[in-house]
């Protein structure tokens, strides 16, 4: 069997745009017929130039080349250029089409993706969301925590068990910083609000996005200890992972941090420095399946647990619960609300999602193909990044 064929995709998602603005997937089709496909968490240049990176990556090494030798295909790419290091754009191509050769292998064989990575472990995979606006309201939710309440106990009711928040305000490319008087004390506010409302019904997650030093995160999390949240998620940027260690040693919250990270290089330093015992791995971006199956297995070794992170579209969402399915250490999976509206019908199965879990497919491969019609009904024809900080300092 040879890889013969690749086509790109990238999908504007509509408003309310949850999961970023736009999604990039590939479909590989083999000679034999029969098609894989991935998604690319690139948000470092516009999807025109991934687009280009992913041709160029296709033609170079995946052209031609046998699906089933994913380690040979990984190194290679791995190694473009004299590289060998971790190159967070680089490896996020390769991470959609490994997973796209995981979903031809599959499909090959018969069987779901984690029955060939180790087999199922887990017959439902417990997920949590973040907690978005109601339908037709406006971004209140995320900085009023009497109407996060309201809409926390609305996702309880629909059967979530874990919620996400993210109070402590905008992030900046001038990060870290030491949080204000008014980040913190609303944080705080925040988490015990949300906490009286949902008593023990719900693990409560708290979300930054590598806002403070080392000293700030500290200061915020003695705010939040009283409300014990099941997480303090990337609490200082990810270069630096000595000083994400400084919080973990000084916080009884379990520290969070993987959705900037990639390849099993450099989430072995986060397990080495002892910085986080939760690792977020984001499959379309941390160099596919079966790296993100070695980084669940040298957490196992420092008993740290994996919850994949999601903000993009539902083939990495598919990819995110292959690898829970057959991972010991498996925590909790991060869902966009039920996977319904567009996230459904990007694809031409939906998620199954009952009660607060994901269900894992039974389907062969990744258990997710993308809906053609759909993917060229919705083009992406903006210049924005997926995904953008403030441009200037953030001021008290």
């Amino acid at each position: 069997m040879k890889i013969e064929q690749i086509e790109t995709f990238v999908v504007g998602n509509p408003p309310p745009y949850y999961g970023g603005r736009y999604f990039i997937f590939v479909r590989l089709v083999t000679d034999t017929g029969i098609e894989g496909f991935g998604e690319v968490y690139t948000a470092t240049f516009s999807p025109q130039v991934v687009e280009l990176m992913i041709k160029d990556v296709f033609e170079r090494h995946f052209l031609d080349a046998d699906p089933f030798h994913i380690e040979k295909l990984w190194r290679r790419v791995y190694g473009s250029g004299y590289t060998l290091r971790p190159d967070i754009s680089l490896i996020s191509v390769l991470s959609g089409l490994e997973t796209a050769c995981w979903d031809i292998k599959g499909k090959a064989l018969d069987k779901p993706a984690y029955e060939l990575l180790g087999g199922k472990v887990h017959d439902r995979l417990r997920s949590y969301t973040y907690i978005y606006p109601a339908e037709g309201e406006d971004e209140s939710v995320y900085s009023d925590p009497d109407l996060a309440a309201e809409r926390a106990l609305h996702y309880i009711d629909q059967g979530f068990t874990a919620l996400k928040f993210d109070p402590a305000g905008v992030y900046s490319v001038y990060d870290g910083r030491q949080p204000s008087q008014t980040e913190l004390e609303r944080s705080e506010l925040f988490v015990k609000t949300l906490r009286k409302a949902v008593g023990k019904r719900a693990d409560l997650l708290f979300g930054t996005h590598g806002q403070f030093t080392a000293s700030g995160a500290i200061r915020m999390a003695r705010r939040l200890e009283s409300s014990d949240p099941l997480w303090f998620e990337e609490p200082t940027p990810p270069e630096n992972v000595l000083e994400m260690a400084r919080v973990a040693r000084q916080t009884t919250i379990p520290i969070a941090t993987g959705e900037r990270l990639t390849t099993k290089y450099e989430f072995a330093r986060v397990l080495e420095a002892q910085a986080a015992s939760i690792l977020q791995m984001a499959l379309g971006r941390v160099g596919g399946l079966l790296e993100g199956k070695k980084i669940a297995a040298m957490a196992e070794t420092y008993y740290a647990l994996i919850a994949p992170h999601l903000y993009c579209g539902p083939i990495e969402g598919a990819a995110n619960a292959q690898l829970a399915t057959c991972t010991p250490n498996f925590l909790i999976l991060e869902s966009i609300e039920r996977w319904e509206g567009f996230h459904a019908r990007i694809l031409t199965t939906p998620m199954r999602w009952e009660d607060g879990y994901v269900i894992p497919s039974t389907a062969p491969g990744i258990g997710a193909d993308l809906n053609i019609e759909v993917a060229k009904a919705n083009p992406y024809t903006g210049k924005a990044l997926h995904l953008e900080m403030t441009q200037d300092p953030v001021l008290p």
